[in-house]
């Protein structure tokens, strides 16, 4: 399908040689995030009993590891200058850059794909197994993804970041989708009445509005309608986090 939405020209944007304090710092949360969710059956277990003696360790580890990268600047975005200023150079990608957009990725489609498989065996079951597959199904994903990333065959995992400015919408248009619709989902399972949330037709509208979301969001990224989302054509010098 031809593209036919917004674009953008890196001549046009402003370049950016350093990465302010601030902007490095607001950066580190969304990291720690992403490593906090790796793994999956423990934050299941946060969201559906509270927060656990081990989902603070967790929580330890990851602080004293993000903020050890961060400190050596070794976590995107949070670099005291970008890295990549030229979205058409093939420049090598590094590691720390794999390594977190891979996790990245784990945490965008692992929960997402699961919760729309929990809410679709419930609408169609009237069955709640969303625990089980979660312990059953979360590794075997979360294992093809990161060998998926450890090939470079994900956005932004690549040996080169040649493709940049094409390849940061598919991850932020990604971000977005899932976090809104994930967030909507939320909304809609607290809001429902008591006597229809748990039942099959409660899990049939949970799906319908997850679904949905989802959808919508992705016609809007294919737009260019979201933040960064959409396509830089290169050209002059340009920054990218």
């Amino acid at each position: 399908m031809r593209y036919s939405g917004k674009i953008e020209y890196a001549q046009e944007r402003k370049i950016r040689a350093r990465n302010t304090r601030l902007y490095r710092v607001l950066h580190l949360p969304i990291w720690i995030w992403v490593f906090f969710l790796a793994p999956g059956p423990l934050t299941f277990s946060l969201f559906a009993h509270g927060f656990t003696w081990a989902n603070g360790a967790w929580l330890a580890a990851v602080l004293i590891g993000t903020g050890i990268a961060g400190w050596y600047g070794q976590l995107p975005g949070v670099e005291p200058r970008p890295y990549i200023l030229r979205f058409d150079e093939d420049k090598p990608n590094p590691l720390y850059r794999k390594i977190c957009y891979t996790f990245a990725w784990n945490a965008v489609l692992s929960f997402a794909l699961l919760n729309g498989a929990g809410l679709a065996f419930a609408a169609f079951t009237g069955e709640w197994r969303m625990k089980e597959i979660y312990i059953y199904a979360y590794s075997p994903l979360c294992a093809l993804i990161l060998l998926l990333g450890l090939m470079g065959k994900l956005p932004r995992v690549g040996p080169s970041t040649k493709n940049e400015g094409t390849e940061r919408r598919y991850f932020y248009g990604s971000v977005w989708a899932v976090t809104i619709a994930q967030t909507i989902l939320l909304v809609v399972w607290k809001a429902l009445p008591p006597n229809v949330g748990p039942t099959q037709q409660g899990s049939l509208i949970k799906l319908v509005v997850f679904v949905g979301t989802l959808t919508f969001m992705g016609l809007a990224t294919w737009r260019g309608m979201l933040p960064r989302t959409r396509p830089i054509l290169p050209g002059e010098l340009m920054v990218s986090d």
